[in-house]
Formats: structure tokens, sequence, C-alpha cells
């Protein structure tokens, strides 16, 4: 659903960026490293749609809090952003490990959000019907 929506978004001529939050911060925490940071930041902020995939796979770090509210203050109220996730909205806090941190994040990110809570079987699972 959410790379349907970036397409749409994409035919009425608006950027779109599609990221596994992981690999984001991976990408952040080098570029950190090798002075490519403010670029990087200034590069996501001016996205129209920032579409972060596989959210809570892991708990996030200390350098992962940082950079995702950094993120997404620069985007708040300017941009749109879309994040997919199999973890309920409600264990979030949680996985975010740091109560300051979670206020922060979650404020800016469900503050004026619309949200879509899919239930039933994964498109993923296999359809092959089992033999007779």
């Amino acid at each position: 659903m959410a790379c349907a929506i970036g397409h749409k978004a994409c035919r009425d001529n608006r950027s779109v960026l599609y990221t596994r939050l992981p690999r984001l911060i991976d990408d952040l925490s080098l570029a950190k490293g090798d002075g490519r940071i403010a670029a990087r930041m200034k590069s996501l902020a001016r996205v129209d749609l920032l579409i972060l995939d596989d959210w809570g796979l892991e708990p996030l770090d200390g350098n992962a809090r940082h950079h995702l509210l950094e993120i997404l203050e620069d985007r708040y109220g300017r941009r749109s952003t879309l994040v997919t996730s199999q973890l309920p909205v409600a264990r979030w806090f949680d996985l975010i490990r740091d109560p300051t941190y979670a206020d922060a994040i979650l404020d800016r990110l469900v503050h004026n959000a619309h949200r879509l809570e899919l239930g039933g079987e994964s498109m993923r699972r296999s359809t092959i019907p089992a033999a007779a």
C-alpha cells in the first residue's frame, strides 16, 4: 500500500523517497562519519513524500533516535512522511527506549497523522493451491 501511495505521488509530480528505516539509519551513521550528514539531512527534508518502511524491526539506539527526531522535525508541517510497521503503534514508545525522545518523535509522527491498520494474511504468503 505504501508503494502504491508513493507511485501515485510520483504520477502527481511529487518527489518520493522509499527507504527501509534500518538502512536509512545505517546510511546516516556513515554520512556522519565522513562529513556528508548535513547534505543528507537537507535532501531528506526536501523530498515531498518520505516512506520509511520496516519501522520497529529493532529498538532504536541513541544515534538512531537522534537522526530520526531531526528528520521528523525538519519535515513536520512541511512534507509528508509515511511509516510502515508490523509493530502495533501502542508498542512504538517502548521501541524508542528513551521517554524524552519517544515523546518528541511520536508527537511529530502521530499528530495530524492518518492511520491505516490492516489485518488479514500477508500478501507475501504463498498462494499456490495445496496438491490434492
